[in-house]
């Protein structure tokens, strides 16, 4: 592509825009960069027994704020504020598409910004750019199309992920109740009972183990059974956990056998997911009409008139226009 031969402000665009590419793959590849070193570092200071300050150290620990953080810190130390006007409700549904960061939603603020403004501007630099400049309406038309879906293309990405991440614990919940209840029965407390199922189903079903190990990580750092399980409810938005954990709470108050609960629940559970799969089931002939019509019908009506539309070239046609033998 030659640049000279563009027009001066088309060039300055297009130097821009590479600019800004190479900043965001240097950004990212050091935040990665950065990443990897402070792991090494701690997994070292954790086989010597002791941090780089002399005292105890943890794999959990946090490596520091990442690339993206001071990113979003620089901005907003210039004016430009990235919170949400409804930032609980938007940490909620960040945290339940799998997004634990602190700094998330403001990522995902800044996200749909660049968005809604980086795609009209790309495309009125392209179009711009062209031997046969468009329209004003087209321009705005397009302009205005693409800040529509750089706005919203982010919420659906959230809004998919969390659906997904919902109905794979869904899926694995009732597992989950059969594995407690027999670690309840056999004399585990409640506690023990949820650490052992995360590490069993850490395989198997690694978003329902981290949920749950979230839960005991938070007994153990001195956390209520009634505020940690409340906290487990609203992280998931998932009804049968919210009222799994309305049972558990309410087992723990009145006394009553939480090895009963957990039983009568998980039955619960089973048979709810039996009905899922039968409603997936009643629903396949529903949906297999539609490519059906679509594609094989035309198809089958083409090959069983084909004869008769031959015959009626050669004999009928032939007799209603005189021209038969």
């Amino acid at each position: 592509m030659d640049l000279s031969a563009l027009p001066e402000w088309t060039r300055l665009v297009f130097l821009a825009g590479v600019f800004a590419l190479v900043v965001v793959t240097v950004l990212v590849v050091n935040a990665f960069a950065t990443r990897r070193i402070a792991l090494r570092e701690r997994m070292e200071s954790a086989v010597l027994g002791k941090s780089a300050s002399g005292g105890p150290t943890s794999l959990r620990a946090d490596s520091g704020p990442s690339g993206w953080s001071r990113l979003i810190d620089a901005i907003e130390r210039r004016g430009i504020s990235l919170a949400d006007t409804n930032s609980d409700a938007l940490r909620g549904r960040m945290i339940a598409a799998g997004y634990t960061s602190p700094y998330a939603p403001r990522w995902y603020t800044l996200i749909r910004l660049v968005m809604t403004l980086g795609m009209p501007a790309i495309m009125l630099a392209v179009m711009l750019s062209s031997a046969k400049p468009p329209s004003i309406f087209r321009l705005y038309l397009m302009s205005a199309i693409l800040a529509l879906l750089g706005l919203y293309l982010p919420n659906i990405w959230i809004r998919a992920r969390a659906d997904n991440r919902r109905r794979q614990i869904v899926n694995a919940f009732p597992d989950a109740l059969d594995l407690m209840l027999v670690c309840v029965e056999a004399g585990l407390g409640l506690e023990a009972a949820f650490d052992r199922v995360g590490r069993e189903m850490m395989i198997s079903h690694p978003l329902l183990s981290e949920v749950l190990g979230t839960v005991v990580l938070e007994l153990r750092a001195g956390r209520s059974r009634e505020e940690a399980l409340h906290r487990m409810a609203d992280r998931v938005q998932i009804d049968e956990i919210q009222s799994f954990a309305t049972l558990l709470i309410q087992s723990d108050k009145l006394g009553s056998s939480i090895g009963q609960t957990l039983r009568i629940y998980a039955a619960e559970m089973r048979e709810k997911r039996k009905l899922r799969a039968e409603e997936k089931a009643h629903r396949l002939p529903v949906l297999l009409s539609i490519p059906l019509v679509a594609c094989m019908l035309p198809v089958m009506i083409g090959v069983l008139m084909l004869p008769a539309g031959i015959r009626v070239m050669r004999q009928v046609l032939p007799i209603m226009t005189g021209t038969a033998h």
